[in-house]
């Protein structure tokens, strides 16, 4: 098994947490994927019916095809569900 994982943050333009996310990534060297659903309901259908949300910023962490979605915004939600991928990789 790898240890590689994978982050995806579904954003929109004009998102202040959308950035704040983004920020806190890069600061922490973290790659990531952007799905951007501005003007985009169809994308916003698929976070509702992963998660049973329609807004953004949605951060999915994962690996080996098995992820997490953080609904709730904040840093700190982001920080605790990111911590377990960052001691091991």
């Amino acid at each position: 098994m790898s240890n590689t994982f994978s982050v995806i943050v579904w954003s929109k333009e004009g998102c202040h947490y959308c950035e704040e996310v983004k920020q806190y990534l890069k600061e922490k060297q973290v790659g990531y994927q952007t799905i951007d659903v501005t003007d985009n309901d169809d994308r916003r259908d698929i976070l509702e019916a992963k998660y049973g949300v329609r807004h953004v910023p949605v951060v999915e962490i994962g690996k080996n095809g098995i992820y997490e979605g953080v609904t709730k915004v904040g840093i700190d939600h982001v920080e605790k569900a990111l911590a377990p991928y960052l001691q091991t990789s």
